[in-house]
């Protein structure tokens, strides 16, 4: 069955195109409404019948496209982001964009043939921004979560940068100098402010800045349980691990005990992302405490502001992260 994008891509046109020669929301230039529409025609394309009769109306939905729904720490902002919405008397479609920038692409044209009236997005590591190029040509509403590229969109996120530098200033201040740091996809925002941070608390507590003790994975445990073991494996490994979300800390664990080696006895570990079953570990871990709900419901209203005010000033939240100190960290040897 074509799409849309085989649609434009016949005829020579991006997608948003398409969209509005198939919606009419935008004038296009007759030769290129004619080229659309003869791509139509040979492909046999159907749109979304539905979605086009109520092209002119609310539908009172809203898409969620978000990636990894099994983590945690997305599922917690989800489900702040759906009871605002139901608060609110707004229907949810909630669809996995698994951080590839095709299916995303795929899953925002699909939530706007919908007509859903707004979109709440955590962007995937797309280079070349092909999504909120889209939303930005068809002017759909939306709000971008967690990781925040763009400020011509509405975003709401914490402040990354100064909540890792205070968690690494916290290890250091425990007498640690090699603070070893395993990132998640260096593709994504979040994972430089976080970096930055890292070297930030690195540089304000006169700790050592060796390249070698900054690695990154991808949103896995095993990928950061590998890049946890290239640190552990130095002729001079770290006293202690930073990990930058959920999923690298886990993975730090993970590295930790497959070499045989004791938290905090032998290696400290502190990490951003706190998770409910962190308390489970053994030790617990000492984690930064992201916002989840606030960040969910803020996002909810962002968006319900958006819609009712389309051409109104865009604006970027960055909510404050607290450290939860347990027991995963203590003095090196």
């Amino acid at each position: 069955m074509a799409t849309i994008a085989d649609v434009a891509r016949k005829a020579g046109v991006s997608v948003s195109t398409v969209s509005h020669v198939l919606n009419g929301t935008r004038r296009v230039a007759p030769d290129t409404a004619r080229a659309v529409e003869a791509a139509i025609e040979s492909f046999g394309y159907r749109p979304n019948i539905m979605a086009r009769s109520l092209k002119a109306a609310s539908t009172r939905s809203v898409g969620i496209a978000i990636s990894s729904l099994s983590n945690p720490y997305f599922s917690d902002i989800i489900c702040a982001i759906e009871s605002e919405c139901a608060r609110l008397g707004m229907m949810v479609f909630l669809s996995d964009t698994e951080d590839d920038p095709s299916r995303e692409l795929e899953v925002i044209m699909a939530l706007h043939q919908r007509r859903v009236d707004g979109i709440i997005l955590a962007p995937s590591p797309d280079p070349a921004r092909r999504a909120l190029g889209y939303l930005r040509d068809i002017g759909l509403p939306c709000v971008l979560v967690d990781r925040m590229p763009d400020p011509a969109f509405d975003q709401v996120g914490v402040n990354n940068r100064e909540a890792m530098r205070n968690l690494v200033e916290r290890v250091a201040a425990l007498g640690h100098r090699r603070i070893g740091y395993v990132g998640g996809n260096p593709g994504f925002e979040t994972t430089l402010e976080r970096i930055a941070g890292y070297r930030d608390g690195l540089v304000g507590t006169g700790s050592v800045m060796e390249e070698e003790l900054l690695v990154t994975g991808s949103a896995t445990t095993m990928s950061a349980m590998q890049a946890a073991e290239q640190l552990l494996y130095l002729d001079h490994p770290p006293t202690a691990l930073v990990g930058g979300n959920n999923l690298a800390t886990i993975g730090i664990m993970k590295a930790i005990r497959k070499r045989g080696l004791r938290v905090p006895k032998d290696v400290s570990v502190a990490g951003f992302d706190d998770f409910e079953w962190a308390d489970c570990f053994e030790p617990r871990l000492t984690l930064v405490a992201q916002p989840c709900a606030e960040i969910g419901r803020r996002a909810a209203f962002l968006l319900m502001e958006r819609i009712a005010a389309p051409e109104g000033s865009r604006r970027t939240i960055r909510l404050d992260a607290a450290i939860v100190e347990r027991e995963s960290c203590g003095r090196p040897r």
